[in-house]
């Protein structure tokens, strides 16, 4: 069952006792659902499972992997996104206000 892991913790639910994976942050006992048993994924892990049915052996998870090792400088250049030009060029534009960077100062000083 599809879902995003705040309506499925809060709204939906899947069967109980069911095998779900999750890309979701966060896990607890019967938070999808009574007794389920949730796997935290990445988005990658999660894709291959849903191919399969199942949870992929290392052996499986490496082949399917090998087809995104191919294109996996395009696939993932948008997680260093502040390498990105154009988000560069955006991000040199931003006013901060003097608030927001003595807030910013905090927290990279430990809150002190």
């Amino acid at each position: 069952m599809p879902g995003c892991s705040l309506c499925m913790g809060n709204q939906a639910r899947v069967a109980p006792k069911s095998t779900v994976v999750s890309t979701s942050t966060r896990n607890f006992p019967n938070r999808l659902g009574q007794g389920a048993n949730v796997y935290l994924a990445s988005a990658e892990l999660a894709a291959v499972a849903s191919i399969l049915g199942r949870l992929p052996t290392a052996d499986e998870y490496r082949d399917y992997m090998k087809g995104v090792d191919s294109t996996a400088a395009d696939t993932y250049r948008y997680l260093n996104f502040d390498e990105l030009p154009e988000f560069v060029e955006r991000a040199d534009s931003v006013e901060i206000s003097s608030e927001m960077k003595e807030a910013a100062q905090r927290l990279q000083c430990g809150g002190h």
